[in-house]
């Protein structure tokens, strides 16, 4: 059973990452980001398209990561430019009409095909009580744990993390201040896409990488999310790695290993039901 569980870490990390660029956006920037796993798979696509051209692999993940960042960023200058007074209904809508626009671009750029993703360290692994960990197993653990961690940390204990706290609470009384808000609101966007790039890179080698497929980590990444109350980086880090062990261990019994992938789906209506009980008992008290 541990091996199956230490099998789950890569996914579990890849959406814990997700899911931490989901919460990063939505307390800074205001929106529920669908379109966030579209960039990170836009820019894993350009890795793994530059590495197949004969670029090498410590050049092509920089080059992607870059690229999601880039796009992520060009969403955010949208944002500030177009849609800087709406609510956050209309910023979210407007994010998964440019998913759906992207996703139909990269099935033409990357086609429909599953591509085969190289390990960021192929053959490297060492054994813990009989059980092989490879070095992407702690790679995904240690980043997502690292990010949310320094994410943390640049909110709560810098100047610029004050301005952005600012900048999403108050943007007005922020911006009357001098906060810089379309440049925050563009550095934001940018720093989510490559959060949310770096989880399929870590995730494809080990799963299949369709681009469709890859954009759909937004799904545990949002219940991920939402088992942080779109708020804690660290409960998201906890809640995506273990929706990772699960539905790794979930591959045992053979009566729900088909449906393990609708695990997500079953955390957020779980938890959407609870929030909604206690509201009930809230009224009735």
């Amino acid at each position: 059973m541990l091996d199956s569980a230490l099998s789950g870490l890569p996914s579990g990390g890849a959406y814990a990452l997700v899911g931490v660029a989901v919460v990063l956006l939505y307390r800074l920037a205001g929106v529920m980001s669908i379109a966030v796993s579209v960039f990170g798979a836009f820019g894993a696509f350009v890795m793994v398209a530059s590495f197949d051209r004969g670029l090498s692999l410590g050049l092509a993940v920089p080059l992607g990561i870059v690229a999601g960042a880039v796009l992520s960023a060009a969403m955010g200058l949208v944002m500030a430019w177009l849609f800087p007074d709406s609510d956050a209904i209309t910023r979210s809508v407007v994010t998964i009409g440019m998913a759906i626009t992207l996703l139909a671009v990269s099935s033409r750029l990357f086609g429909d095909t599953p591509r085969s993703f190289p390990p960021l360290f192929p053959g490297s692994s060492f054994t813990v009580s009989g059980v092989v960990v490879t070095a992407t197993n702690v790679l995904a653990v240690v980043l997502a744990i690292v990010l949310a961690g320094a994410l943390w940390l640049l909110l709560h204990s810098t100047r610029i993390g004050v301005r952005m706290m600012a900048m999403s609470s108050r943007p007005v009384s922020a911006e009357l201040l001098g906060v810089p808000l379309g440049l925050y609101t563009v550095a934001v966007w940018a720093t989510g896409g490559a959060v949310a790039t770096i989880a399929p890179i870590l995730a494809a080698p080990t799963r299949q990488a369709d681009f469709t497929s890859l954009s759909l980590l937004v799904v545990p990444g949002l219940a991920a999310a939402l088992l942080g109350a779109f708020r804690s980086f660290t409960l998201t880090v906890l809640a995506g790695l273990g929706i990772g062990v699960l539905e790794a261990l979930a591959v045992r019994w053979e009566a729900i290993s088909t449906y393990r992938n609708a695990l997500p789906f079953l955390v957020i209506l779980v938890v959407l039901m609870w929030a909604q009980r206690a509201e009930v008992w809230d009224d009735a008290r």
